[in-house]
């Protein structure tokens, strides 16, 4: 068995604005939430800024999981874009998920929220990020967002 070790990417900030609901549907009830960028990404080997006009499409499901579906784009410092799909879980006892939903600031070490990042960085110093997987933790905050990545070695 070769267990993976995980090495840290990066810390990045966004800021959110209110969600807009789209409605139930037949598989959950469906919302668009706007990335408004502005975020800022540090991290050992990357730092940079999230760029605006993005959004994560949600889906929260009838057991209460919501999916993540969101595309988005990073700036780097050094004035490189690199494209971001992040695709993932968010679930919790039903109390604390109704203090998120409500607009409350949550521990989120009381909730699950992982998701898996997908880059595409153009050929130079960032297409290492083409070629690795990558897993991500996150906290969810009113008008915000923090993210943790980690490359899977």
């Amino acid at each position: 068995m070769i267990k993976p070790d995980l090495e840290f990417v990066y810390e990045a900030t966004g800021d959110l604005e209110p969600p807009i609901p789209i409605g139930t549907t037949y598989d959950g009830t469906r919302r668009i939430i706007p990335i408004v960028g502005g975020g800022q990404v540090e991290g050992p080997r990357i730092k940079g800024r999230l760029i605006g006009n993005a959004a994560d499409w949600q889906l929260t499901r009838h057991d209460g999981v919501t999916v993540a579906d969101a595309i988005y784009a990073l700036e780097t410092d050094d004035g490189v874009v690199i494209q971001i799909r992040n695709r993932g879980l968010r679930h919790g006892p039903p109390e604390v998920m109704a203090r998120l939903a409500a607009g409350e600031e949550v521990d989120p070490s009381a909730y699950y929220f992982r998701t898996v990042p997908e880059f595409i960085a153009p050929e130079g110093p960032y297409d290492w990020m083409n070629r690795s997987i990558f897993i991500c933790s996150g906290a969810r905050y009113p008008l915000g967002i923090k993210l943790w990545v980690w490359r899977v070695l």
